[in-house]
């Protein structure tokens, strides 16, 4: 399995923020700021994630812990 950060899989899945936003109940924002590591989504997001990028909540929760250590490896 190759390995994406929470951003590369939405880019993979074709989706804009707007558009995840949108099909997930949240504001683009909020999308944005999972993607830059800055808020940890709940496990409920996860799964709608997950459904809309037709991928597995697992995978899901590895690209959001990879997205982490990558913003938190560019603050140093």
């Amino acid at each position: 399995m190759k390995e994406y950060d929470i951003k590369q899989l939405r880019i993979k899945s074709n989706y804009t923020q707007e558009e995840v936003a949108q099909e997930t109940g949240v504001t683009k924002d909020y999308i944005s700021m999972i993607e830059r590591g800055i808020r940890n989504p709940s496990d409920k997001m996860k799964e709608r994630l997950a459904i809309l990028y037709k991928t597995t909540v697992v995978e899901i929760f590895l690209a959001c812990q990879r997205t982490k250590c990558c913003t938190e490896d560019k603050r140093n």
